[in-house]
């Protein structure tokens, strides 16, 4: 292609067809959320279809797509979501949650982290550590489980219903004791609750003694991009004290989604 021809087209000398092919990609298939296979692909973009082979297998093995086994059908996964998200809105959201933060760690007395979802599982991405001598201590940056976890429940549960079905579809279930939940229609039994009573507990179901509440944060869209919750102790995070915890924190939550814009007209199961 000559100078004049890249100019009148709008490219330049440093145009990549391949890397303008996955963008086009996934351009697509954020019009097509359910998916699409190769062939569809290859037929609403003309690309070749050995190239859409090659492109979808990288970002596959990259992470920015996930892939139906059975049916072959590409989707996006939540890498480009939570790279946005941490570019844009992270800090704003770490802005809004760090006052109700302390004043929910200055009632309860203990560790109140902040975390979102990453792929298919979650991340810390803010902590208030609690006032007791003795307290667990959860830095930004670490993972936690979506089904052992208050807020992975506390999250998934207010997902959409495509999305959520997505994300337990993906969950592991690993079982660390007793008290794990080890299968899909278990969880959603416990989502189906969160969703009622609005705030998710972990009844130390992978750390032995360790018990939490949370719950959800929305954006203006009344979209969970969030959890809040409280960590402690077993003997001072009581079992028989969760009912009266758990309101506290899906204020505390209600609080910072109101300041991201959230109204709570939005039909999600939630009151004060």
């Amino acid at each position: 292609m000559s100078n004049s021809k890249a100019k009148d087209s709008g490219q330049t000398n440093y145009h990549v067809p391949n890397l303008v092919r996955a963008l086009k990609i996934l351009e697509l298939l954020t019009e097509h959320p359910a998916g699409l296979n190769t062939t569809q692909i290859t037929s609403l973009l003309d690309f070749p279809r050995n190239s859409v082979f090659r492109i979808t297998s990288t970002l596959l093995e990259s992470g920015y797509l996930i892939r139906d086994e059975e049916t072959k059908v590409f989707q996006l996964s939540q890498k480009l979501l939570t790279m946005g998200y941490s570019a844009l809105s992270e800090q704003n959201l770490v802005e809004k949650s760090l006052g109700p933060m302390r004043k929910l760690r200055d009632i309860i007395k203990e560790t109140v982290p902040l975390g979102i979802l990453n792929g298919y599982e979650g991340l810390i991405i803010e902590e208030i550590r609690g006032l007791h001598s003795f307290r667990y201590v959860l830095e930004p940056g670490r993972k936690f489980n979506l089904h052992t976890s208050a807020p992975g429940k506390a999250i998934v549960a207010f997902l959409p219903d495509e999305k959520r079905e997505e994300v337990v579809k993906k969950i592991k279930f690993t079982v660390y004791n007793e008290r794990t939940i080890s299968n899909k229609q278990d969880y959603i039994n416990v989502l189906d609750q969160v969703r009622k009573t609005g705030y998710a507990v972990d009844h130390a179901e992978e750390i032995e003694g360790m018990h939490c509440v949370g719950a959800p944060i929305f954006n203006r869209h009344g979209y969970p991009v969030a959890a809040i919750w409280i960590t402690g102790p077993s003997f001072r995070v009581r079992e028989k004290d969760f009912k009266k915890i758990g309101p506290k924190v899906k204020k505390t939550g209600l609080r910072i989604s109101k300041a991201l814009g959230y109204f709570t007209n939005i039909k999600l199961t939630i009151s004060e």
